[in-house]
Formats: C-alpha cells, sequence, structure tokens
C-alpha cells in the first residue's frame, strides 16, 4: 500500500507549446526541446531510463527504452503560465482569470499608497530583469535609500534593496506592505523581496529571497491531506506559494543542489502524506535568463542526483516529476513560455509502466495523490490511477 507521495517540480521545466500558446505569443516554445537543439543535445541518461524522451522528441535522449516510470505530459488548465498558478492547479485549484500583469509598470493608485505606507518614495516601477535594474538602479538607490520597485512579464510586484541600505527585516515589512495593497483588480500572484548586496563593486542578489503569495481560493491538496493528519512537508519556496497554508513542515533551499539533499533527507525519515519540493533554480537563473547552456547543465546536475533519490525510494512510496509552467530560454524575451509539463511517476511496487497519454489538467497530480491517500473530498483532475497497468501492492 502507498502511504507516502513525493511531488518533485522542476520549475518551468516546458515540453512543448500548449494549443493556445499563441495567444501568451509563446508560438513554438518548448523549453526542453529547444534546449537540446540548442546545445547540441541533452545529456540526461537517468530521467531517460525513466521515459522523458518517449513524451516528446528530445536530441540525446532516446525514446526507445523500457521506461522504468509511466510517462505522459499535461496540459495547463488554468489561464496563465506562471509559478503560483501551476502548483496551485498540481494541488487541485485551477485558475479560471489570469493574475493581473502590468507590463507598464504600476499605475499610479497604488504606487501612491505603497509609498505612504513605507514612508518613502521609490525607484524603477517597471518590467525588467532582475538582475540588470539593480545594474542600472543601485548606485542610486544606496544615495538616496529608495527601495526599486520592477515587475515582469508574470504577475509579480518585486522589490530590490541593498542589505546595508534597507535591511532584509525591513524589505520583508514592505512587501507585506504591498501584499495588503494588491488586492481587488490589483491581486497580483505574488509580491517578491529582492534583497541584494554590494560586493567588489558589483551589485549581486542574495539568497535572502522571499515570496508573499495570495492564499489558495480553496483547500488544496496539501489543506485537505493535513486535515487527515497526513506528514505535509515543503521544500524549496512550496510555503510560499501556497502561503504558509497546508504543511506540517517548511523546509527553505538555498539551490537545486540543497533542494535535491533535504528532498533525500525527508524521504529517509519516517513520514506519511506529501512531501512536495520545487526546485526553482532552471526557471530563476537560466530560463529567465535566457541560458540555454546553464539550462542543460543544471538538467544534468538534477540527472546526475535523481540515483539517489530512486534509492532511498520505499516500497510504501510514489515518486512524481513534473513542471509547473515552461520557460523556454531559447525564445524571444525572457517571459515563462505556456506549454505542456512533462509527467513522470516512478514506484518500486508500480509494475509495467506505459504512456499516460495526454492529461487534461495538472489537478490529475492532485488527484492521483489523494487516491492514493484515500482523500475523498478531491473533486479537481483525473487520477491516473485506473490508467495504470500497476498493480498498488
Amino acid at each position: 500500500m502507498i502511504e507516502r507521495a513525493i511531488i518533485i517540480v522542476l520549475d518551468s521545466v516546458g515540453i512543448g507549446e500548449l494549443p493556445d500558446a499563441v495567444r501568451f505569443g509563446d508560438e513554438g516554445c518548448n523549453t526542453l526541446a529547444n534546449i537540446a537543439r540548442s546545445v547540441g543535445g541533452l545529456y540526461i541518461p537517468n530521467l531517460e531510463r525513466l521515459g522523458i524522451g518517449k513524451i516528446h522528441a528530445i536530441r540525446g535522449v532516446s525514446e526507445n527504452v523500457a521506461a522504468d516510470a509511466f510517462y505522459g505530459k499535461m496540459l495547463e488548465e488554468s489561464a496563465a503560465k506562471d509559478t503560483t498558478a501551476g502548483h496551485w492547479e498540481i494541488s487541485g485549484i485551477v485558475t479560471k482569470k489570469p493574475f493581473p500583469t502590468y507590463p507598464k509598470g504600476f499605475p499610479e493608485e497604488v504606487i501612491k499608497k505603497f509609498t505612504q505606507a513605507i514612508g518613502r518614495s521609490i525607484l524603477g516601477n517597471k518590467p525588467a530583469s532582475g538582475t540588470e535594474i539593480i545594474k542600472e538602479l543601485g548606485q542610486k538607490h544606496r544615495e538616496t535609500g529608495y527601495p526599486i520597485v520592477y515587475t515582469s512579464a508574470d504577475s509579480v510586484f518585486q522589490i530590490a534593496a541593498c542589505e546595508d541600505i534597507i535591511s532584509v527585516e525591513s524589505l520583508y515589512g514592505m512587501c507585506k506592505h504591498a501584499r495588503e495593497i494588491l488586492r481587488g483588480e490589483h491581486n497580483v500572484g505574488r509580491v517578491i523581496a529582492r534583497p541584494f548586496i554590494r560586493n567588489s563593486g558589483e551589485y549581486v542578489r542574495t539568497e535572502r529571497r522571499k515570496d508573499f503569495s495570495l492564499s489558495p481560493s480553496g483547500d488544496t491538496l496539501l489543506d485537505k491531506a493535513k486535515k487527515e493528519g497526513y506528514d505535509v512537508i515543503g521544500v524549496g519556496k512550496i510555503g510560499d506559494i501556497f502561503s504558509h497554508r497546508g504543511l506540517t513542515q517548511e523546509i527553505l533551499t538555498s539551490d537545486n543542489d540543497d533542494g535535491i539533499t533535504k528532498t533525500i533527507e525527508c524521504i529517509k525519515k519516517e513520514n506519511k502524506g506529501i512531501i512536495f519540493t520545487n526546485l526553482n533554480d532552471f526557471d530563476m537563473k537560466f530560463g529567465h535568463r535566457n541560458d540555454p547552456n546553464g539550462y542543460a547543465e543544471a538538467l544534468k546536475a538534477f540527472d546526475q542526483r535523481l540515483p539517489e533519490i530512486l534509492r532511498e525510494i520505499k516500497n510504501q512510496d510514489i515518486l512524481i516529476i513534473t513542471a509547473d509552467h515552461g520557460c523556454d530560454p531559447t525564445a524571444p524575451g525572457t517571459d515563462h513560455t505556456r506549454e505542456y509539463v512533462p509527467l513522470l511517476i516512478y514506484g518500486k511496487t508500480l509494475e509495467n509502466p506505459v504512456s499516460l497519454g495526454v492529461r487534461q489538467s495538472f489537478a490529475d497530480v492532485g488527484a492521483t495523490v489523494a487516491e492514493i491517500l484515500q482523500i475523498t473530498d478531491f473533486d479537481t483532475g483525473k487520477s491516473c490511477l485506473k490508467e495504470m497497468s500497476a498493480t498498488l501492492q
């Protein structure tokens, strides 16, 4: 009997444009395939053995394997392509109305309320790359003490500040003010604190980033599992994404490697329920920075550690590897991309893996886990278990 689900979200690892990608300006996007083409082929033999090459043609990855995992791809039902909507949908909440975005910066009414709340003016207020805007405005920020406010193509209100000018705790306080202000028509998906430091004359973002997300609009898989008495462990930024709801433990991480290590530590421990991990480097460090080579290396690094994860999987476990959206680093711009996401489901008691086809919602993950844990009041998505030829022992 399966008693625990380990869900690992490879943040932004999409696998091909959705049918409505043209509406989002994402025609032709395919994070995995386009990276592979750009770098001359991906080397991810362990993901290959699980069956990722059978989902879509990826240069350097064979489809002619007897897959060790059930495999397929999932369509995003939500009207969005961001981290919050993607993770919420995995857990059963479909976002029908997209979160607002601000391609021309935030309106005066929002900025006025914000500056009044924090007692000082701001710099920026425009869409920008986070690394570029601190280069552009870092010195002026140091001279004035004004925080840098910016957004992106995502639904985010980001506040950057140098740690020796505005303390990290003060920056978090500013974010809390912004989160209170950004409601109703301006209910952005996330307010993000972006602390940075000056190092050898250059401005460098630190690991003290903190997300202040909207609370999910209804009970998620995590809420339901917690109410049933299960352990629900969030690794990485899961706590931020779910507004610190539905979790029995939150474990912060510094990067992908740390996230993998801490996930393995959780798997080794005695717990029953859900381990939910987000590995954010793919998106933050490489997708948004149009760096296919760095992205390919990050995929290789995850793949090299995948056997460690598989070794620790117990007979009572099921491992689900998926993503929350795309972020094709070869596409124009630096935005997320509207894509299918891969679905790999592995378990030592799951036999004869086959294709799960094209799933119509990310919520199929939540429905599958809910059925495994015998959570009966989960009514979003369609469980994969009935389509599996395997037997849960």
